[in-house]
């Protein structure tokens, strides 16, 4: 019954040229976290037949297929490196983090996009003035005030799915490091002694 009595193409409208970046920051949005959970798989990351290897120590050959597999093969051509293959493994870290940054920007955007639509629909609201009573029409100024609302619903509706996929992506990531990191401490230990620190998740900004 709610969305019956919502006119989703006049709210479309009354965002004017506002719905061009709005609508290109959903897009973006959408793209990214759909492009991010399909590249952040376990399958594509951290292939179980490679990380059962490396666990029990069996010999491990690398491959270019997954995340874990280039750092076993970079290992292997670099053996007696730790730190290279720990800056390499890091690298790595980097490359599954790409494009989530735009997101935290999308969810901070939109709703100041949204914002200055219904800021300048509030003005255009106030500009119409019955010229007999010198006052707004308070039908249509109510109608207008709605809509001009309508670019900030928006905004936040943008918002709101790029943050939760922010979230729910660096969780992913944080969990796939962990599992890196572990690994990565077992195939140092097994190429050379010494302490090994690996690679941590970068800090965000």
């Amino acid at each position: 019954m709610l969305f019956a009595s919502i006119d989703f193409v006049r709210i479309v409208r009354e965002a004017g040229l506002l719905i061009w970046p709005l609508g290109l920051c959903s897009v973006i949005a959408v793209f990214i976290i759909v492009e991010r959970w399909y590249a952040l798989r376990q399958a594509v990351v951290i292939p179980e037949h490679l990380s059962e290897a490396v666990i029990e120590g069996r010999a491990i050959k690398g491959d270019r297929h997954s995340s874990l597999g280039r750092i076993l093969e970079f290992a292997a051509n670099h053996e007696g490196d730790q730190e290279a293959t720990k800056a390499y493994a890091r690298l790595e870290i980097i490359k599954m983090e790409r494009g989530i940054s735009y997101l935290d920007t999308i969810y901070a955007a939109a709703p100041l996009i949204g914002l200055i639509g219904t800021v300048t629909g509030l003005l255009g609201a106030f500009s119409v003035v019955d010229p007999q009573t010198r006052m707004p029409d308070p039908v249509q100024f109510t109608e207008s005030v709605g809509y001009a609302l309508s670019a900030t619903v928006l905004g936040l509706c943008i918002a709101l799915p790029a943050l939760v996929g922010s979230g729910f992506l660096q969780r992913m990531i944080e969990k796939r490091t962990a599992h890196l990191d572990l690994l990565l401490e077992r195939v140092l230990a097994r190429h050379g002694s010494g302490a090994v620190t690996p690679p941590s998740l970068p800090a965000k900004s």
